[in-house]
């Protein structure tokens, strides 16, 4: 029986007698070799995806395409140690944690960024004449080699550290790939309808670069949500996540199920196949552990974002001014207004007053709460715990009062999409611990929003279906910003010493 690797030399050195051989000439050839050796799996090279920054070969399992690992080929000849210094593979070697980098003839084995030295394959060399010389004691090394990586599967994550820090790096990647789908697609593809969209109804002068950021960092705090959310009797996958999303946030399922979901752009689907992949395997039940709970230690939640947007851009960061309010600080700020309000106007149970104002013959809540720059809930969540308090002896009235006199008069904007997801997720799972339970219509009244625009302003007929579900969340909060007389605000503004949110309101202070 002939051996399946020296077929494939055969295969190789027919190319470069051709005298016309180029990289991808070859990847028919690497493509059936690692099929005959791992028959449970599929080399699938598909040129688009490559156009768009995917590695050359995604492999998957054939039972259920679950991806296993990935190989990106070079062209015989060019040093694989230069290779490893580019751009390119340093995106990959951290976001992708099983990658064989390959000249065709020399293959290098990474997991976890780690070389496998012990697994260093040479299948054979070139000489001076352009012939293949087999390096025949490397071939059932080579065969180990297939083996093991396609048996080798992403390491489980199980604290939130380690897992901000892998979805930082795959969000990078995915970064990168929405911007090219988006400069090698027309004017008129899916990429450039979603960017106007935004740029109709959210920030009016929303680059492409921004966009691409959004987008990579919607998929990563969307999946993620979706992941702590769905049952565990069920199989987390990217097609259905979008059901998996906390029913308190309805516009991030619609919006979400356009970016990732079902009809996500082909261009994309291995990028974000390989973040699903990260989370199924997470342990998110030790991640989640103190989400959520009071300790004498910071919350987690407080800081996963910060985690992540430290090794994902700390420019961004800077810019947008994403740092947090230490928790004694929001808990004193809180606590403040809780006093002032009882003290100066006369409200015995400050924050959690419930009394009401006939507003033109509407009835309203007098104590309305605004956390206006509210990140990723933090001073939203405390007012919640501070409210708490009073019902800490009659928990049976605590749904009651939630769905009646807390909900209807908690608000928050925030204008990028990463902690609005995370506020969402904080402020559901804190209410839900505390025993409350979520009508299926209800939603947390957290909006998506620029706080120094009216959506109204922006015009109610947008001219892309995409800007529509971006209205409708807008307005929303516009409703608030116009029909509330009286309003706490808590929070602290953005640390950012300029602010980049330059709207028309801006100017014309």
């Amino acid at each position: 029986m002939t051996n399946p690797i020296q077929t494939y030399l055969n295969t190789i050195q027919t190319n470069l007698n051709t005298g016309q051989a180029k990289e991808h000439t070859h990847r028919a050839a690497l493509e059936l070799l690692i099929e005959t050796l791992a028959p449970k799996v599929n080399a699938v090279n598909e040129p688009t995806r490559i156009a768009c920054g995917s590695p050359d070969f995604v492999v998957l399992q054939k039972k259920g395409n679950v991806p296993v690992g990935y190989i990106e080929a070079k062209d015989i000849g060019i040093s694989l140690d230069k290779t490893l210094k580019t751009e390119q593979l340093k995106r990959y070697l951290p976001a992708l944690n099983n990658l064989i980098l390959t000249d065709y003839l020399s293959f290098r084995w990474f997991v976890e960024a780690e070389e496998r030295k012990e697994l260093k394959i040479t299948l054979a060399t070139v000489d001076k004449n352009n012939k293949l010389i087999a390096n025949e004691t490397d071939f059932e090394l080579f065969k180990q080699l297939i083996e093991q990586f396609v048996s080798t599967f992403v390491v489980t994550l199980n604290n939130p550290d380690d897992l901000a820090q892998r979805m930082a790096s795959i969000a990078q990647l995915i970064n990168s790939v929405v911007l090219k789908a988006y400069e090698n697609e027309d004017k008129d593809g899916v990429l450039h309808g979603q960017l106007d969209g935004f740029r109709q109804v959210l920030i009016d002068g929303l680059q492409p670069e921004q966009f691409a950021d959004m987008y990579a960092q919607t998929v990563c705090y969307g999946l993620f949500a979706a992941r702590c959310h769905i049952s565990v009797d069920k199989i987390f996958i990217r097609e259905t996540a979008a059901h998996c999303l906390p029913k308190t946030n309805p516009f991030l399922r619609k919006l979400f199920n356009e970016i990732a979901g079902t009809d996500l752009d082909d261009r994309l689907v291995w990028a974000v196949e390989n973040l699903t992949e990260v989370l199924r395997r997470a342990d998110i039940a030790a991640i989640l552990k103190d989400f959520g709970k009071r300790t004498k230690q910071e919350d987690p939640v407080v800081h996963f974002y910060e985690t992540f947007l430290k090794h994902y851009n700390p420019k961004l960061r800077e810019t947008r001014g994403v740092y947090y309010t230490p928790e004694p600080v929001v808990s004193y700020i809180v606590r403040s207004v809780d006093l002032v309000l009882k003290q100066q106007f006369k409200l015995k149970d400050g924050l959690a007053d419930n009394s009401m104002l006939d507003i033109n013959g509407e009835q309203r809540h007098r104590v309305q709460i605004l956390d206006p720059a509210t990140g990723t809930g933090t001073f939203l969540y405390a007012v919640v715990d501070k409210i708490y308090e009073k019902f800490s002896r009659i928990k049976g009235m605590w749904s009651d009062y939630v769905h009646t006199h807390l909900l209807p008069r908690l608000h928050g904007f925030e204008l990028l999409i990463a902690p609005y997801t995370v506020a969402h997720m904080k402020l559901g799972l804190s209410l839900q611990e505390k025993g409350y339970d979520f009508a299926s219509a209800e939603r947390l009244r957290i909006f998506l929003t620029n706080s120094l625009e009216n959506v109204f302003e922006k015009g109610d007929t947008p001219s892309l279906p995409f800007a529509q579900w971006l209205l409708n969340e807008g307005k929303a909060a516009s409703e608030i910003k116009q029909d509330i007389p009286v309003m706490v605000i808590v929070g602290n503004p953005p640390y950012s010493g300029h602010s980049v949110n330059k709207g028309e309101w801006i100017s014309d202070l």
